[in-house]
């Protein structure tokens, strides 16, 4: 499904999805789990796109780069589409695209970096909420333990429920080299062990998929911000939502 394609599934009174989470999750207390990814789910990572391609522009003295922001990465993690909305003529484009993509590649994994998102609408309000409620949040994202540092001081700059206060937890992958779909897939297992799965958020169609088979009786939800642009159709009990803002 295309990027903006996922949008038209948002109904609406979405908001009320979040209200019941919530609600079931005081119900069951510390025995309710509810896992949430990081990237293009609780943080917008596109000021961290655009820092990296203004200053691979500099770098290469592509002048256009220069003017790069966050609204320019406005159909997903397409790069090349960002160059051209940045200013960057077709065939400057297809020159450096491959070195730019290393560029960034160098850089977009890292705690330095990393500390240029910023929260999703509500989600600082959102995981307050869930801790509140005396119930298990556990971040669960393809970050690699290198990126910890950064991720922890964005999560305090934007105001996030932070690990390791009341039953907080953030799992990362150990090594840049493990495969994220793989990582998530084992770390549903973690998941199942501490309590019971009442909610999954994740912005990527496969993740979300994996979560709906792995918990069937949780309430699963896609945030439709943007993804990889792999062509996967998301399951129908899946419920897409736009942000968290209104969910508390």
């Amino acid at each position: 499904m295309a990027y903006d394609d996922f949008k038209s599934r948002i109904r609406e009174g979405w908001q009320d999805t979040l209200h019941t989470i919530l609600e079931k999750a005081r119900s069951l207390g510390a025995g309710a789990v509810l896992a949430f990814d990081l990237d293009s789910t609780l943080f917008d990572n596109r000021p961290r796109q655009a820092r990296i391609l203004r200053e691979f522009g500099a770098a290469r003295g592509l002048t256009p780069l220069g003017v790069c922001m966050a609204s320019h990465w406005n159909t997903g993690w397409d790069m090349k589409k960002a160059m051209l909305n940045c200013g960057l003529a077709p065939e400057q484009v297809e020159a450096v695209y491959d070195d730019a993509r290393a560029f960034w590649l160098e850089r977009f994994f890292t705690s330095e970096y990393c500390v240029d998102d910023v929260a999703i609408d509500g989600a600082a309000a959102f995981t307050h909420s869930v801790a509140g409620t005396g119930a298990q949040l556990v971040y669960v994202t393809g970050r690699h333990e290198g990126m910890r540092d950064g991720t922890m001081e964005c999560m305090r700059r934007h105001g996030l429920a932070l690990p390791g206060e009341g039953s907080t937890q953030l799992l990362m992958k150990p090594t840049p080299r493990e495969n994220d779909d793989a990582f998530k897939r084992e770390a549903h297992a973690r998941l199942g062990q501490m309590g019971r799965v009442i909610a999954a958020f994740d912005n990527e169609p496969t993740h979300v998929n994996d979560y709906q088979h792995r918990f069937p009786e949780a309430t699963v939800i896609h945030l439709a911000t943007d993804h990889s642009g792999r062509p996967v159709q998301l399951l129908e009990a899946v419920i897409s939502i736009p942000h968290f803002n209104g969910g508390t």
